[in-house]
């Protein structure tokens, strides 16, 4: 999550005041985020509609995950130069209207296409949005807020895409669940351009944009999310996959080379040696490494070992979000009493915590699997809440986009990498195939085992990355950026 240090002309003293454009962002942020879920539950239907196979079907979704990640840096680049404003209605603009293009969609290959240029429109919006909503506010309680709506309506779109898709499913072909982006983006526009002020020139950096750099960025880090993909479909031995990480390692070094040299880099590379940088960054990681297991694994428990319906498998997900809404006097707390570091520690330990638990949880009933869902929800919104206002408050004041764009690039790799170990695990301890149709008590029995195993391993791991990016942090109780 974002911030900036922009004051407005005319701040609102409520959230209440604030509704429209507080609801645009909030719309922005909510269709970018279902959109990386949303289609999931329509892929079989989209496969006898299109004739595409299984991997033309796991391009649908990895199509848009893959432009998405890539291009974050390149669009935070952008927006500190062009107008972070600007990029976000150029963003929703686009992404509406390629929504409307579904209806022309004939084949898979065309619907991969379309996937992936609505990634690159996402990624134009991303880094933006949750910055924007903190532009409202001068007072740190309320952008403390409303970065709480912000995540919860974030994590909303992300939990519960499959609901909504299957929900929707039943009542229309599987193309209005993009067509409905359009008046979305439509509405989202209106409200950000109304009640959402231009960009002072003095806030902006005017250094040219980093061509080779952003290049170089897209390869890297679209490579890296690939080659995990890649290693769960197709082995981590096969050579489709050691290319693909071959490739990201030659890109990521050359991105390196590149920015150390560059007059005018896209990411200054010493913001690094900046601990509170580099330690957000890294815990933000963590976050999502959990965040994405945790989903991928019980999202297979619920609808294979304990044969739920979408539906149902969407609402298991719902303590989630409610904790995370509950749990925001707890993060808060935290910061102003004992300073980001310790804050972020403790939230460090609620996700181990909760990993940890996971692995008593999934053999004793959904009360116990909710139990640890709360536990974890408390873990994410603080570990997120804090290392986001930590890492922007330590960016210069020009370079606030490219903050959040690292923040989100964090998050889309360690979610990308979250979903590899957990695949990878499962299908090392358990099968490589899931068998649809109702599972038998033994292969239910051997996923729940693998199930644990994987859990315990996340458990250490997530504690580990999550922790020792919170020990970078300063001891600062900041709460929200200073007005």
């Amino acid at each position: 999550m974002t911030t900036t240090a922009i004051a407005l002309p005319r701040a609102h003293p409520s959230l209440r005041s604030a509704w429209i454009p507080l609801a645009a962002l909030c719309l922005a942020f909510f269709v970018e985020m279902v959109d990386n879920t949303l289609l999931s539950i329509a892929l079989p239907t989209i496969g006898r509609d299109l004739g595409g196979g299984t991997t033309a079907l796991q391009w649908v979704t990895g199509a848009y995950s893959l432009t998405f990640g890539g291009l974050l840096l390149t669009a935070g680049s952008m927006a500190d130069r062009l107008g972070r404003r600007r990029v976000l209605l150029l963003g929703l603009a686009l992404f509406g209207s390629l929504s409307l293009c579904v209806v022309a969609v004939t084949t898979a290959g065309e619907l991969i296409a379309l996937r992936a240029a609505l990634g690159v429109a996402a990624a134009a919006m991303a880094p933006i949005t949750n910055s924007l909503v903190f532009r409202l506010f001068d007072d740190a309680a309320l952008r403390m807020r409303a970065m709480t709506l912000m995540i919860v309506v974030g994590m909303s779109g992300f939990i519960l895409g499959p609901l909504l898709g299957g929900t929707a499913l039943a009542h229309v072909r599987w193309e209005w669940l993009l067509v409905v982006n359009a008046p979305i983006a439509l509405i989202a526009c209106i409200g950000v351009r109304l009640g959402v002020p231009a960009d002072r020139p003095q806030d902006l950096t005017h250094d040219p944009l980093d061509v080779p750099g952003a290049v170089l960025s897209i390869g890297a880090i679209g490579l890296a999310c690939w080659s995990l993909t890649s290693g769960v479909e197709h082995g981590w031995g096969s050579p489709l996959t050691l290319v693909s990480v071959a490739g990201a390692v030659v890109a990521a070094v050359a991105f390196v080379r590149h920015e150390r040299r560059a007059d005018a880099p896209m990411l200054d590379l010493g913001l690094f040696a900046n601990g509170t940088v580099r330690g957000a960054v890294v815990a933000q990681a963590g976050t999502s490494i959990a965040m994405a297991a945790v989903m991928f694994g019980l999202i297979l428990h619920f609808q294979y070992a304990w044969g739920w319906s979408p539906v149902r498998a969407g609402l298991a997900n719902l303590p989630f979000i409610v904790a995370m809404v509950a749990a925001t006097p707890l993060s808060e707390w935290l910061a102003r009493r004992f300073g980001h570091r310790i804050a972020c520690l403790v939230g460090a330990g609620l996700l181990a915590g909760a990993l940890a638990g996971l692995t008593w949880g999934v053999g004793h009933g959904y009360a116990a699997i909710a139990a640890c869902m709360v536990l974890m929800s408390a873990g994410l919104r603080t570990v997120m809440t804090i290392c986001a206002v930590a890492l922007i408050d330590a960016m210069p004041r020009n370079r606030t986009s490219i903050g959040a764009a690292l923040n989100d690039a964090a998050q889309e790799v360690g979610t990308s990498v979250g979903t590899a170990v957990i695949g990878t695990l499962i299908a090392a301890l358990v099968t490589t195939r899931l068998p649809g149709g109702a599972w038998g008590h033994e292969l239910v029995a051997s996923f729940v085992h693998g199930e644990r195993i994987a859990d315990a391993l996340l458990a250490v791991v997530v504690g580990l990355v999550a922790a020792g990016g919170a020990l970078s942090l300063t001891d600062s109780h900041v709460t929200g950026e200073p007005a």
